[in-house]
């Protein structure tokens, strides 16, 4: 598995998918993080991300609020995604390479980029 996070200078999950810089990306072997490193987006944005994020090798994406649009993408290009999660981008990572990442699969991006829809968390691995 090879996750990508949304990762913002602080180390932490980026909260807005479509304006992340720079995802850390994980590589998961027998269920623990085996490699990581960050890579710039380089200017890539909004819906463009999810290729290039194929481009990658990446199957699975962390992130905070994300829009209809990019899921959209995602689900075209068939990477998995978790919204919702904020925090560290290490720990996120870590937590769903062991099946337990809490997240919120209603998370969204709203149109005023400020404001982010989150409802209930739900357990990774709890939800079908």
């Amino acid at each position: 598995m090879k996750i990508a996070v949304t990762y913002a200078a602080d180390g932490s999950v980026f909260q807005h998918f479509g304006h992340t810089e720079a995802f850390k990306l994980y590589t998961v072997e027998n269920g623990a993080i085996a490699a990581s490193e960050v890579r710039s987006t380089e200017g890539a944005g909004h819906e463009s991300l999810a290729v290039w994020l194929k481009d990658a090798g990446v199957d699975t994406l962390i992130c905070g609020g994300i829009g209809g649009g990019a899921q959209q993408a995602l689900m075209a290009v068939g990477i998995k995604w978790f919204g919702g999660v904020a925090g560290p981008a290490d720990q996120a990572a870590a937590a769903l390479a062991a099946g337990t990442l809490t997240y919120d699969p209603n998370a969204q991006c709203t149109n005023d980029h400020g404001q982010h829809d989150h409802g209930h968390a739900h357990q990774c691995g709890h939800h079908q």
